[in-house]
């Protein structure tokens, strides 16, 4: 008895199941539950042949078949009723079923029931994504656009050389940089779309922390200025969003430098909770009769001139990095982070965890992040004293100074074997 056989066939089953049922409920003529069950054995059963009898010309028979069958299928439909539309996606999912089916035998199972599985959840939404399409606007495409020419057509063709002083600049490294942060920020914004406006504070909060807490501060500043009883509510949102971007950057640091994130992620995350305690705190001391403001709509978080702007601005951190540890030491790294923290966090951050990669002390070199994290604190306490009103500020400065101090505390105080295993 050949077990491995029969487990194949089994899971051809299961996925033809799978989609027809979600077919089947779409009340499609062509093919149903039982169809897609039989050509997904037939798949394996074709793959079968194909691997027994050593034929390759076998599967592409069994394929030009299916093919021939719903070609014909569809011409009796037409002419039936020639008022009929006929279109690609059950005919196509019919021709991927088969070739599913006889994948799990020539090639990777866990590949195939991955695509079976994308193929049922993809035709299960077709609703909610037509939906979402439908909500799209000319800056949404932009933005999609943007980040595939950022990330599928610059990226692969800038060289992997490093040139320049103290031998630090990558084209592809930097770019790959700006990529990611393009891409956490696009996933905030499409998210924020997906949920639409009015999610709530905590929400707000959330998604402000994923697109950007530093454009988040700022119009929850002139909201809190423009509306005097909104105060404590913006106080809220801003420091939930900074709370957040303390897991944006721990997620920068391992995709950098993911076999230096265990010796380096148990202060980011101590901190990370002590600020979710404190969003916690204020938001149940906030006014539950208040009316819950709108996030406002965030700018494209793809603009091409924005991400130049960001790979300009993190060669030249990572090339201050390297000047000041060569020439001032230690001590002088401080400074950058600061000076760094205040322009970009994510710039200041992704240098310093590509030094981390590159051989700097990694006790120095979290506590450099975090004191570059810190200051990015304290501009948004300037913001908000900026642009906000007095009530912001005074429940913001707050929080947020204590956190600082907090901050400050644990890099002064904690311990070299203290690490997250």
């Amino acid at each position: 008895m050949n077990y491995p056989d029969l487990i194949t066939l089994g899971i051809a089953f299961g996925l033809g199941l799978l989609v027809g049922l979600q077919r089947e409920k779409t009340d499609h003529e062509m093919a149903g539950v039982r169809t897609f069950t039989l050509i997904a054995i037939l798949g394996v059963l074709a793959g079968f042949l194909t691997r027994d009898f050593e034929n390759p010309f076998i599967l592409p028979v069994f394929g030009l078949s299916i093919t021939g069958l719903m070609l014909m299928s569809n011409f009796l439909k037409a002419r039936k009723d020639p008022g009929t539309s006929v279109g690609l996606t059950t005919e196509v999912a019919v021709l991927l079923m088969f070739a599913i089916g006889s994948y799990l035998v020539l090639g990777n199972q866990i590949i195939a029931v991955v695509v079976g599985g994308s193929l049922a959840l993809l035709l299960y939404i077709k609703e909610t994504l037509h939906n979402f399409i439908d909500r799209l606007k000319d800056k949404d495409l932009s933005a999609i656009m943007t980040f595939v020419g950022i990330s599928l057509v610059i990226l692969p063709i800038l060289p992997d050389k490093t040139y320049g002083p103290y031998n630090v600049l990558n084209p592809q490294d930097i770019w790959l940089m700006v990529t990611l942060i393009v891409g956490i920020s696009i996933l905030g914004y499409f998210i924020y779309k997906w949920v639409g406006k009015k999610v709530g504070m905590v929400s707000n909060g959330i998604l402000g922390g994923i697109i950007s807490s530093t454009a988040t501060s700022v119009s929850y500043s002139r909201n809190s200025k423009s509306n005097k009883s909104l105060g404590k509510i913006s106080a809220f949102v801003i420091l939930t969003a900074v709370t957040v971007s303390i897991i944006r950057v721990i997620i920068e640091i391992g995709v950098v430098v993911p076999e230096k994130l265990n010796a380096v992620i148990s202060p980011f995350l101590v901190l990370f909770v002590f600020m979710a305690l404190l969003s916690i705190i204020l938001f149940y001391t906030t006014s539950k009769d208040k009316n819950l403001e709108e996030m406002p709509e965030p700018k494209n978080p793809a603009q091409f001139k924005s991400a130049f702007v960001f790979g300009i601005l993190y060669g030249l951190i990572l090339l201050a990095v390297a000047f000041t540890e060569e020439e001032f030491g230690n001590s002088g790294l401080y400074i950058v982070s600061i000076i760094g923290g205040l322009a970009k966090k994510d710039a200041i951050t992704l240098s310093l965890a590509q030094s981390i990669k590159s051989g700097l002390d990694t006790e120095l070199g979290w506590r450099l992040i975090m004191t570059g994290m810190l200051a990015n604190f304290a501009f948004k306490i300037v913001i908000a004293a900026a642009l906000g009103s007095k009530h912001l500020l005074k429940w913001l400065g707050a929080t947020l100074s204590i956190s600082i101090v907090a901050g400050l505390l644990m890099m002064w105080l904690w311990p070299a074997s203290w690490h997250f295993y």
